[in-house]
């Protein structure tokens, strides 16, 4: 086994768990801020303060952005 085959499995199994933690994080997220349920920090910043509007959409991409992770993720350790 060489060296760069070494490297290159651990690449990919540090990739997998990069994408992993923040397909969780995402999820949670998503969860939280479509629940309404998201802390008040996380708003800072916003335009859409007192909407209830904007939490669905931000909760709705954060959900895409688990998907997404977490199927990159799964790909990532599949390989």
């Amino acid at each position: 086994m060489s060296s760069q085959s070494v490297s290159s499995a651990g690449s990919k199994r540090s990739l997998m768990i990069i994408l992993a933690v923040v397909a969780i994080i995402a999820l949670i997220l998503g969860i939280l801020w479509i629940t309404g349920s998201a802390p008040s920090f996380l708003d800072s910043g916003s335009h859409v303060h007192k909407s209830s509007g904007g939490h669905f959409f931000r909760g709705g991409a954060a959900l895409v952005v688990a998907v997404i992770c977490g199927a990159g993720a799964w790909w990532a350790g599949k390989k």
